[in-house]
């Protein structure tokens, strides 16, 4: 076995992984003890990392050759690489020349590499001469960013994970970190623990897991967040808190500002917020730091968190640059323990913005805007000019997609299909471009469908290069195994794809006898890109960094062999900086933070009487981003298994819905059809759907015929002024009961080697039904078991029964079709039962069923398959109608420990036997269940049940 030490790549954390192999096949993974990001731990997500690497996803998921369609909406053929990038480079060259560079879009990825980014930013704005290049990090980091720039002068975020520990207060907000960065919760956890009297504040529209541990929870009304800045900054001001000797020395602009919170008052910010006003002053005390004794000898370190709930908003820039206020107010910043500290969303979304991929700026933090920063980055490439027009940002260039302007669209790494708001424009972009190219790791996201030519990427595992994560520090990302498949065909590295293309674009367009107006036509005789390595990408982007406040000049990739390394790291230093601002200096004009005058506005699209809820979107613990990945593995399922829209049980009750029950959820822009779930954690009139929902989980047929595409088709591409992230966090929707008598379930266990086809089988299918969801599954063995299996659960419902050939596809897919397969049918009535069984000694089991019509037996037949339980004293009953069972089936419960697989129900029954505290008692459920003993993502669920247990043995008289 061979050991290979790389990067997890999921969220912005950066953990360090050891990548177990086998020749060419990734056999297992474990945190690497040795990274100072996450000293050896894993998430739920990171710690099956090896099960989305298997052989046979690869070969049922996996894009492993290069992919042309010659008809849109055709199956695309195989090709070879010479004339998959022969025609790429061919159309984009004419439709530069047609049309000019700015015809064209790059829309890549914060999942790729550093070498990744820097190749497509030069590609676009170096050679072809447009700006028109930006990155799905729009969509989730481009607030922190300028609410950054806005204020301390650099989008450099100023704190390190060690600060977790130095923290006095924690400040969290928008953040379900327990969720999003489950690793460096467990810090959080850690600190709490070693010190007692650390306090954690959550600001959130929601009570997630992160706010079920704090000490102080204000569940806010949407899109508030900067009126609760500034009603804390008022109080500050008032009470005296703040810190006027840093604002004197170390800030400008505070007089404007202190004109504008004045009107911020408690009264004012607790109404609109919907707050109370006595947690509204307990927050903006701890935040400052102060008890009752002497400010100025008594003051204790805070560390804000943050992360989507701020920045993925019409707002985001304002609400991060607020928060920010509030540390430059008290002195909060440059210190251990203290500081504003955005979190990642991506694994390298901060690389991105390191080399300047994104439409608004340029390598090494540079400004586009900026004429010197042009020049510098110009002479640097070796070209005659950067271009000044500014270039489409992500909402903006698939507009300019939809409306014809731009022709052509070159996608890395990322499936707007799925993750873009507005979905009816995102696709009507695809559509009408002229030429659209995906490079990607996954035959199976939803934007392939839309690629004229798919080019194989690597993916982790087989990558090479250099990531940086939310503390500033770079990693190394090192292939265990080889790209499957041969070097003609087979998946190739994407910066190696980006530096061929732009080869071979740089011949012809040098070539070309007639002017462009705006491409830099005036080349040198050597290629603009003359990269054999990763390395070679590397150390001319670390070149285009000396000087600037993310100086690497220090760093080489020798030593990010050795470890990872925090910048800025200036040539002839051994080490990087821990923290940023601790002299007070602040890379700005006059070397001081700026205070942000911004003022409160509310959401872009407000609450009214046709569209009377609230959605907000967000992640799940164990799923990421749309799933290509994670939603291979059926035991991630286990958490939150099947799509839903969660709501408050008071709204549910006054719009008389069950558990369950399938709703029309629909905004201003489309609508999506799936179940609604009781959730005390959301205030009334609002209502909480996943992130991860896309058309490849959960769809149907549209009223005008359209196949629906999830949980973006509601979502609004309003964004932010500053920033052009959109608001992501709140769309105004309106729910309304779905009318769909018929329904249908199936469920089988099948082969590892097809259920993934199946399932890919069964979504071809979904759009024939007003409602269909489709999810992998799998059973209830620890991790590290021998005997998982997966499998695949197809749900429908339509306004009348399907015609039987529909059924019959359905069933060959799930290999309820054989002679060992028992039925029931009534065609009249729409009915039908299909049942699989297997023998096992004396017991049958069932493998597989399909019911039709009555679909009420699902409640205890689902569990009975799942379970793998024997089904012989059943007997007939499995083939009847109704809900109720003739022998009661226990339920098994809903998943709260991934690894171990270990239910709610099996953790109520062993709490009802600890004693002792709640710590005790937390102890005593690991020893019986070995829950949350692995990679700890389900702590906070454990502590919230352990709580909640010993709240109703209080209340037991």
């Amino acid at each position: 076995m061979k050991e290979t030490r790389s990067t997890c790549p999921y969220c912005g954390v950066g953990c360090g992984v050891i990548i177990h192999s086998e020749g060419a096949q990734i056999t297992g993974v474990k945190g690497d003890p040795q990274h100072p990001a996450n000293f050896g731990r894993l998430c739920s997500k990171g710690s099956t990392l090896q099960l989305s690497a298997t052989a046979e996803v690869t070969l049922q998921t996996r894009l492993l050759q290069p992919l042309q369609r010659l008809v849109r909406g055709s199956t695309p053929q195989p090709v070879t690489w010479d004339s998959a990038l022969h025609t790429a480079t061919t159309k984009f060259a004419q439709i530069i020349r047609d049309y000019g560079p700015d015809a064209v879009g790059f829309y890549v990825s914060g999942q790729l590499l550093t070498e990744d980014y820097y190749v497509f930013n030069k590609l676009a704005k170096g050679l072809i001469g447009t700006n028109n290049i930006d990155t799905n990090s729009r969509l989730c980091m481009s607030s922190a960013v300028a609410g950054y720039k806005k204020t301390l002068g650099a989008d450099a975020p100023p704190n390190c994970y060690d600060d977790v520990q130095f923290a006095q207060t924690l400040f969290i907000a928008g953040s379900n970190t327990a969720f999003a960065h489950p690793v460096l919760f467990r810090r959080i956890e850690d600190a709490r623990r070693a010190n007692p009297t650390q306090k954690m504040v959550v600001v959130d529209v929601r009570r997630t897991d992160t706010a079920e541990v704090a000490d102080l929870f204000l569940q806010i009304q949407p899109g508030t967040d900067v009126m609760l800045f500034h009603g804390m900054l008022h109080l500050m001001l008032w009470e005296g808190w703040v810190d006027p000797a840093y604002m004197r020395a170390h800030t400008s602009g505070f007089d404007a500002l202190k004109a504008t919170v004045r009107d911020y008052t408690p009264d004012a910010v607790a109404a609109t917020c919907g707050i109370r006003k006595e947690d509204l002053v307990l927050a903006s005390r701890w935040f400052a730091g102060v008890d009752d004794s002497d400010v100025a000898h008594s003051r204790t370190p805070t560390l804000s968190l943050y992360c989507q709930g701020l920045n993925q908003s019409s707002a985001g820039t304002a609400k991060n640059a607020a928060l920010i206020n509030l540390h430059l107010a008290c002195g909060q910043i440059g210190k251990p323990g203290a500081g504003p500290f955005s979190l990642t969303g991506q694994p390298n979304a901060m690389g991105g913005r390191e080399v300047g991929g994104l439409a608004n700026l340029l390598s090494a933090h540079r400004d586009l805007a900026n004429p010197a920063h042009r020049a510098e980055v110009a002479a640097l490439w070796g070209v005659s000019q950067v271009p000044d027009k500014p270039g489409k940002t992500a909402v903006e260039m698939f507009q300019a997609a939809a409306d014809g302007e731009i022709k052509a669209l070159w996608i890395a790494c990322t499936n707007p299909a799925q993750s873009m708001p507005d979905q009816a424009t995102v696709r009507r972009a695809l559509e009408r471009a002229e030429f659209v190219v995906l490079q990607e790791a996954f035959a199976t996201t939803a934007t392939c469908a839309y690629a004229d030519l798919l080019l194989p990427a690597t993916t982790w595992g087989e990558k090479d290069g250099t990531v940086t994560n939310s503390e500033r520090r770079i990693s190394r990302v090192r292939p265990a195994v080889a790209a499957p498949g041969d070097a003609h065909h087979g998946p190739r590295h994407d910066w190696a794809i980006a530096v061929d293309f732009a080869q071979r674009l740089e011949k012809l367009l040098v070539a070309s006898t007639v002017p462009i107006e705006g491409l830099n036509q005036a080349q040198p005789t050597r290629s603009l890109f003359p990269y054999p390595t990763p390395e070679s990408v590397w150390n001319e982007h670390r070149e285009s960094t000396r000087g600037r406040d993310l100086d690497i000049t220090g760093m080489s990739y020798q030593q990010l062999e050795e470890r990872p390394l925090q910048w800025p790291m200036r040539e002839g230093q051994s080490a990087g900086a821990q923290r940023l601002y601790e002299d007070g200096v602040f890379p700005t004009a006059d070397g001081r933070a700026h205070f942000a005058n911004v003022v409160y506005k509310p959401v872009a699209e407000a609450r009214d009487a046709r569209f009377p809820f609230s959605l907000t979107t967000g992640r799940l613990r164990d799923q990421w981003h749309g799933m290509s990945r994670t939603g291979t593995v059926g035991r991630l399922f286990g958490h939150v298994s099947e799509p839903a829209v969660l709501m408050h049980p008071q709204d549910m009750a006054r719009r008389l819905l069950k558990e369950g029950d399938l709703v029309h959820l629909s905004s201003k822009r489309g609508a999506v059809v799936l179940p609604v779930q009781a959730s005390k954690a959301l205030a009334m009139s609002q209502l909480f759907m996943a992130m991860h929902w896309g058309e490849e989980f959960v769809s149907g047929l549209g009223a005008k015929g359209q196949r629906l595409s999830g949980v973006n088709a509601l979502t609004t591409s309003a964004f932010c002024p500053d920033s052009k992230q959109p608001e992501f966090k709140h769309a105004a929707v309106k729910v309304v009961k779905a009318e769909l008598p018929w329904s249908l379930v199936a469920m089988a266990w099948l082969p590892d080697a097809y259920a993934l086809t199946a399932r890919r089988a069964l979504q071809s299918l979904m759009a024939e039904f007003a409602y269909a969801s489709c999810v992998p599954f799998a059973n209830a063995v620890a991790l590290d078991s021998t005997a998982a299996r997966q499998g695949v659960l197809f749900k429908a419902s339509h306004a009348e029964a399907i015609g039987p050939e529909a059924l019959q596809r359905i069933a060959a897919v799930l290999q309820l079709d054989g002679a060992d397969v028992v039925r029931y049918d009534d065609p009249k009535r729409g009915q039908q039962r299909r049942l699989r069984r297997r023998m096992e000694g004396t017991d049958t089991r069932l493998e597989g069923f399909l019911l039709a019509g009555d679909t009420r037996a699902q409640r205890w037949i689902a569990p009975l398959l799942q379970g793998e339980l024997p089904v012989q004293s059943y007997g007939r009953a499995l083939l009847s109608p109704g809900a109720t069972p003739p022998i009661p089936v226990a339920s098994a419960g809903t998943v709260v420990c991934t690894c171990f697989n270990v239910t709610d129900q099996q953790i109520h029954s062993t709490l009802s036997l600890c004693e002792g505290s709640p710590t005790q008692r937390l102890q005593s459920l690991q020893t019986a269940l070995q829950c949350g003993t692995n990679c700890g993502s389900c702590l906070p669920q454990l502590q919230g049940l352990v709580r909640r247990s010993a709240d109703m043995r209080s209340e037991t008289p």
